[in-house]
């Protein structure tokens, strides 16, 4: 146990997702020995992420203005919604340059271990940008694991007497994955997924 500023950064290091206490403290001596300027560079960016960086009133990923850049952008397609878990999905499908819609967040995914349920996560939200005829399909890029499966699967319900399509994001093997490796829900869709290849 260190006195002072330098216990209190290492007890606020360890509470970030991914650093126990030893990662904690190597990065605070990392702080503590860098130069002064990085050290007020961090500071900064951490107080303007604080006090600048908010969610989208419309579809909930981080923005620094009331919308974000991809809900004020004219050329986005309006009829197709990519509904994802966190903010961090969004720049991922971005990446990839083959989504032109809107996106909304719902902020994570139904866990009833962690005490998360559907009204804890932005679905009631959703349902109110669905309404009007602007809106023809629903895109669900929940994660490929037990909670992403619920998810979906709760929302394609409760959109299901819509009348919007739905659909979900194809997922299956890692090209370059040994099946070995692979989980049963990650082979599950891969099977469900199948297409036919050749003649016949």
């Amino acid at each position: 146990m260190y006195e002072g500023p330098i216990q209190d950064l290492i007890d606020e290091l360890g509470r970030l997702p991914g650093v126990g206490p030893k990662g904690a403290q190597r990065i605070a001596f990392y702080i503590l020995s860098a130069d002064k300027a990085d050290v007020e560079r961090l500071a900064t960016s951490l107080r303007h992420v604080a006090e600048k960086v908010k969610f989208c009133d419309i579809c909930f990923n981080i923005a620094e203005e009331e919308t974000c850049r991809i809900c004020r952008d004219p050329r986005r397609d309006r009829a197709s919604i990519c509904v994802v878990e966190e903010p961090k999905d969004v720049m991922a499908i971005e990446r990839t340059r083959e989504f032109r819609g809107l996106y909304h967040v719902l902020g994570g995914a139904i866990s009833p271990i962690d005490n998360i349920g559907p009204e804890n996560l932005r679905i009631r939200e959703l349902l109110i940008r669905l309404q009007g005829d602007t809106v023809t399909e629903v895109i669900l890029a929940t994660d490929p694991n037990l909670e992403g499966e619920a998810t979906a699967t709760y929302i394609s319900r409760i959109l299901a007497p819509v009348g919007i399509r739905v659909s979900r994001l194809a997922s299956g093997l890692p090209v370059g994955g040994d099946l070995e490796y692979a989980d049963e829900v990650t082979l599950g869709r891969a099977f469900a997924g199948r297409r036919q290849v050749g003649g016949a």
